[in-house]
């Protein structure tokens, strides 16, 4: 049987803003980590929903129709696929993503951050 993750210990591995890192797999599904600082750009998941969960900080995520959701931790959002969105965090946030394994992060496999498994 596979042990626990512990999410603090495994994002207590890197320092790297924007760069998830995957954790486990869930049903053909990558369930990350990621610490985020700063604005990341516009971009869309043309196939896939987005889904953020906060675990420590807070999380903005604007939607291309004017839309700012604000994210304190433990609540988490699903960007529907096909929406143009873009995740700020004005001091970093800690967050768990689940995706589907190969899914690009910034929509674009040429812009992607390369798959991390811790």
């Amino acid at each position: 049987m596979p042990s626990p993750i512990d999410l603090a210990a495994k994002l207590a591995t890197f320092s790297e803003a924007w760069q998830p890192r995957t954790v486990t797999l869930f049903n053909g599904h990558d369930v990350m980590v990621a610490r985020l600082r700063g604005e990341y750009h516009w971009h869309v998941h043309p196939d896939t929903d987005d889904f953020f969960l906060v675990l420590d900080g807070r999380l903005e995520i604007d939607l291309e129709d004017g839309t700012t959701v604000a994210l304190a931790p433990g609540q988490l959002y699903v960007v529907p696929r096909g929406v143009r969105h873009r995740p700020r965090a004005a001091e970093e946030a800690q967050i768990l993503l689940i995706e589907p394994t190969g899914t690009p992060n910034s929509g674009d496999p040429l812009t992607a951050a390369p798959r991390r498994v811790i």
